[in-house]
């Protein structure tokens, strides 16, 4: 084989101009310590609070990624976002220079996410070429505007007594299994066709759970309009942490597209107990039952980010419904107390009406709202506002009326009142009911027209009478919708209405 060097050196001259050089920097750090879901990194010393960190790949799969929240004299606390077995010490983890984002925009719309924005629906990939990061400063003051929009939840005893508007936050507790997510849910369901998008964020809940919430919001034809972001019991406690930070991050998106959203957040509970596990790993020191000392502000940074912005803003909203879960009815334990102060009000689910088949089981006396008021409409104003007085005085007698003494006619009235109207706002889940439906009903309660009726005849009566509003009268409800209150004619329309429908429904 003859080599002649003519050839050899024009082979050398084509490589010497093909080259380039190249220069990567990265700021890399060795792993001292790995466990439990934590790593301690060396040798990063420009990282940021929340940076994202970028930890060996297992054998065929994609680097696990990890999340800086400790920044030490000598070293960086790190929560692991993935599988971390294969991780040791010595290993070389990066610094991406991003702060942990997601992404956001109108490809989440009804697509069920992972708290990093992974799909978790077999629907494919997510393009959206927008991100967000997770952790971000709520809007000021200055920036907000006076809660004054009715967001309508479709249950007859929360839009009555407790409504909520846009903008607001209302905390949902109780005990396990008093139906918190029957009304977080119905709330989104109700939600259709109401120029509102809505996001439920899954924290710690069961796989099962999550898929039965996705399959209801499915057959509602709900999911249109939600995106759900799930992080349940057996993902690992960072990304319960983060879950709801990244359910906001992507409202905040729309809110600023000067859309409506509403935000649940299933529950609030669940997020402490993973943050309270994280901080006693990367050895925070502990306060009140073993939370460390920012939990406060780990609630209160997520919810104010719930609120109205002003005309200048693009006047979009997040309506926030946080779930808590009280243990035995407490509700003056250290998360609960925490997040009554920090939300607009409060609904309280007793189990004793649950199990007494009182649903939603809506205690009237601990329950408040604290702004919807001002969001409700007139027509409701007209109606409710002596149904919770009625229901009050009920309670109160009802305590006494159980010793059999003799009573008066006065609280006799009072009491077959007092028994309709609680009869009234019992309501099946996933049957809500548009606002006009509601007042006519309740108008038919607190106006007396109910009180001649067996108890066991009031929810027939309210299913038939509507059947008839809509049939006969349409133009009652319409007159409601449109105007927003009752006028004298309307009144008089609805009382003939009742009477006429009232000599044919059968006791």
């Amino acid at each position: 084989m003859n080599l002649r060097p003519e050839e050899i050196s024009s082979i050398i001259r084509q490589q010497i101009d093909k080259y380039r050089a190249q220069i990567e920097m990265a700021d890399v750090g060795t792993v001292i310590q790995v466990g439990d879901g934590i790593a301690r990194v060396y040798g990063l010393e420009k990282c940021m609070a929340m940076e994202l960190l970028e930890f060996p790949a297992p054998e065929g799969g994609e680097p696990t990624m990890g999340m800086a929240l400790n920044l030490e004299e000598d070293n960086v606390g790190c929560v692991l976002l993935g599988p971390y077995t294969h991780i040791k010490e010595g290993d070389q983890v990066k610094r991406t220079g991003r702060i942990i984002s997601v992404p956001v925009g109108d490809a989440l719309l009804g697509r069920v996410v992972s708290p990093l924005g992974r799909p978790l629906d077999g629907k494919g990939p997510i393009v959206s070429d927008k991100f967000r990061p997770i952790e971000r400063i709520a809007p000021g003051v200055m920036k907000r505007k006076p809660v004054h929009q009715p967001l309508q939840t479709g249950i007859k005893a929360i839009d009555a007594m407790i409504p909520i508007g846009r903008g607001q936050r209302e905390l949902i507790l109780g005990d396990r299994q008093t139906g918190k997510t029957a009304i977080a849910v119905d709330a989104i369901i109700n939600q259709k066709g109401k120029d509102c998008l809505c996001v439920y964020v899954a924290v710690g809940q069961k796989n099962s759970t999550v898929a039965n919430v996705v399959q209801k919001l499915e057959e509602t034809g709900a999911m249109e309009y939600t995106i759900v972001v799930s992080a349940t019991a057996s993902d690992p406690a960072p990304l319960l942490y983060i879950a709801p930070f990244a359910g906001v991050a992507m409202a905040e998106e729309f809110m600023h597209q000067g859309k409506h959203v509403l935000i649940v957040y299933d529950d609030l509970s669940k997020q402490a107990a993973a943050y309270r596990e994280l901080s006693l790993l990367l050895r925070r020191p502990p306060g009140r039952e073993a939370y460390p000392g920012d939990v406060f502000n780990l609630h209160s940074r997520l919810l104010e980010r719930a609120c109205k912005l002003s005309d200048k803003e693009g006047a979009g909203s997040i309506t926030a419904l946080p779930i808590i879960e009280t243990q035995a009815g407490d509700v003056s334990a250290y998360i609960p107390t925490n997040v009554i102060s920090i939300t607009d009000g409060q609904i309280y689910l007793e189990p004793d009406l649950f199990y007494a088949g009182q649903r939603p089981a809506v205690n009237v006396g601990l329950s408040v709202s604290r702004v919807g008021g001002a969001a409700q409409i007139k027509a409701m104003k007209q109606v409710a506002g002596s149904l919770r007085l009625d229901l009050a005085q009920f309670r109160e007698l009802a305590a006494f009326a159980q010793f059999g003494s003799d009573l008066d006619k006065a609280t006799l009235a009072r009491l077959t009142r007092g028994q309709r109207m609680q009869e009234l706002l019992k309501q099946k889940q996933y049957a809500t009911m548009e606002v006009e439906d509601q007042v006519m009903v309740i108008f038919a309660g607190v106006r007396g027209f109910l009180d001649d009726l067996p108890v066991e005849k009031v929810l027939p009566f309210e299913a038939e009478f509507l059947k008839f509003m809509k049939a006969s009268h349409p133009e009652i409800g319409k007159a409601i919708r449109e105007s927003g209150e009752i006028s004298k004619d309307t009144e008089q329309k609805l009382i003939a209405a009742i009477k006429e429908f009232k000599q044919t429904f059968v006791k």
